[in-house]
């Protein structure tokens, strides 16, 4: 598949290919075409750096209580520390070098002390690159760009089967908001071309391999001041994708992507269904492991799992053509000005009901510190990891209230539901616009279940979050 990628390019190139600009329309605000106006501030809750400002600076501070709990698996060390202390700058800006360049960088500077970090030491001062790439206009709605990029796809909210670059991307996240990860996570380094023509588009991305697998990291392990390529850079990558007007609010999009020889197919769309509902698909598919499958793969090209760990690992099957998929509704109420969106999610690698029963089965009452617990809580970090559903299928409902009971006061959250067993995750958080300055605001997380589920037995039962943000 190597080979393929200049083809590629070539290719697109021949046709007046470029690469998508950020804050002029980059392809990640051209999905957004695919959802009606009403409903597009529930998928891009964050105002995008316009071209006008060309910046958005803030600083916030965010302090977070968790309360924990004791599960029939235990969890191995570290352990999820009760308290942390987060203070962060972070920063989106563009320079124009002339009428068709630009520059583009987003990161965040992290100050953070927690419960079992000592201080000082590296992992107290981190910074996050997110993005940092050049763009260039050479023609009208011609484009190209070069960096690192956040290049996203994808129409749903609470999983997006083709948002492909969405790997290892996250980094200590404040919140675990589906919409606010998708914003707020590395980029990865690209080469992107983008063609727009009145009614289609033409995207190609291509990604070398600049690193190798790294294992996956822990909060007491992240480098200071490296950009971690090998959380999105381990493997050269591929993607095409494009998007054409059929009819009047009807805009499929279709991709390809191939990742260390498995290609992968997707497509996004939605529909109208009057003024204020929309329905939309999101899905993908291609040849892969299920999640026990490569995480043991994953564990042992990193050094983290021994091979042993075959005969404790739940559904270990072969690799096969298996799908992923997200339908769903958006609603928008006229006043007050609430959207709701109710999603199903679908992934065929994740857990069955008969898996979940051998997870907990091998490893009730083990000890901590055993390769048995290891091995078995590795696949759910791997799961995370790599954003993929740990389960096959999930029910999520979403809801956002602009000026929610008194003016400038906005409030979120969302319900994320384990069918496999009922186990649910609730967060519920509201921003109160002060002024143009300053914000206040505070996040709810409950994880809620028996101890013989999904979400009932994370070592997290949950957490509250209180946070000041002071604009520029």
């Amino acid at each position: 598949m190597k080979r393929a990628s200049p083809v590629l390019f070539l290719l697109v190139l021949a046709l007046g290919g470029g690469v998508a600009g950020a804050g002029e329309g980059g392809q990640e605000d051209r999905d957004l075409i695919l959802i009606p106006p009403a409903t597009q501030t529930a998928v891009a809750p964050d105002t995008p750096v316009a071209a006008g400002t060309g910046r958005k600076i803030f600083l916030e501070d965010a302090f977070t209580q968790s309360w924990l709990q004791s599960g029939l698996v235990p969890a191995p060390p570290p352990h999820s520390p009760r308290w942390e202390e987060r203070g962060l700058l972070d920063v989106r800006s563009e320079w124009r070098l002339g009428p068709a360049l630009r520059v583009t960088y987003s990161g965040r500077l992290n100050l953070r002390l927690e419960e079992g970090l000592g201080f000082p030491n590296r992992e107290n001062l981190t910074h996050d690159l997110r993005e940092a790439y050049l763009s260039w206009e050479p023609l009208d709605r011609l484009y190209f760009d070069a960096g690192r990029i956040n290049l996203k796809s994808g129409v749903a909210l609470g999983f997006n089967p083709t948002d492909f670059f969405k790997t290892r991307a996250v980094v200590e996240p404040l919140s675990v908001d589906p919409v606010v990860l998708r914003d707020d996570r590395l980029g990865t380094l690209m080469l992107r071309a983008q063609r727009v023509w009145t009614g289609a588009s033409l995207t190609a991305a291509y990604a070398p391999a600049v690193a190798s697998d790294s294992a996956i990291y822990t909060g007491l392990d992240l480098p200071s001041f490296d950009p971690m390529f090998d959380r999105t850079n381990a493997h050269e990558r591929w993607l095409l994708k494009g998007t054409i007007d059929l009819a009047a609010g009807l805009s499929p999009e279709l991709l390809v992507y191939d990742s260390q020889g498995r290609v992968r197919w997707g497509a996004n769309l939605a529909e109208s269904i009057g003024k204020s509902a929309v329905a939309y698909l999101e899905w993908s598919g291609g040849r892969q492991g299920t999640v026990s499958a490569d995480a043991l793969n994953f564990g042992r090209a990193t050094g983290s799992l021994p091979a042993a760990a075959a005969r404790l690992l739940p559904n270990v099957g072969r690799v096969d053509f298996r799908s992923e998929l997200a339908v769903g509704v958006s609603y928008t109420t006229e006043l007050p000005k609430i959207t709701f969106n109710l999603e199903f999610h679908y992934d065929q690698a994740g857990f069955s009901g008969n898996d979940w029963d051998q997870w907990f089965r091998t490893g009730t009452g083990a000890n901590p510190l055993s390769p048995v617990v290891g091995a078995l809580w590795y696949v759910r970090e791997y799961a995370a990891d790599q954003q993929q559903l740990i389960s096959r299928r999930f029910a999520f409902l979403r809801m956002d209230w602009v000026d929610a009971f008194v003016p400038k006061l906005e409030v979120s959250g969302f319900l994320d539901t384990d069918l496999a067993d009922g186990s649910t995750r609730l967060q519920l958080g509201g921003d109160y616009y002060l002024s143009d300055r300053w914000t206040i605001g505070g996040l709810v997380l409950v994880n809620a279940g028996r101890r013989h589920s999904d979400f009932g037995s994370l070592p997290q039962a949950g957490s509250v979050l209180l946070k000041v943000v002071r604009y520029f």
